[in-house]
């Protein structure tokens, strides 16, 4: 299972807005074959963080699998 904080912990400190975290959740998903995904803490707030971002989360780790 891919867990927001834990991909958060690991490349956080890469990430500069939420179409990063978006691109860095897909290519987990693709990268390590993951069926879940858990958003277990809220993100950062990105000056382009959108108000349904818990969906658009969700939605990116769907499309890249």
């Amino acid at each position: 299972m891919l867990s927001l904080s834990e991909l958060l912990l690991e490349q956080g400190h890469k990430l500069t807005s939420f179409e990063d975290l978006k691109k860095t959740i897909q290519k987990q998903a693709i990268d390590t074959g993951e069926l879940y995904f858990q958003v277990d803490i809220e993100p950062p707030v990105y000056s382009d963080r959108p108000n349904d971002w818990h969906e658009q989360l969700n939605l990116a780790f769907e499309s890249a699998r």
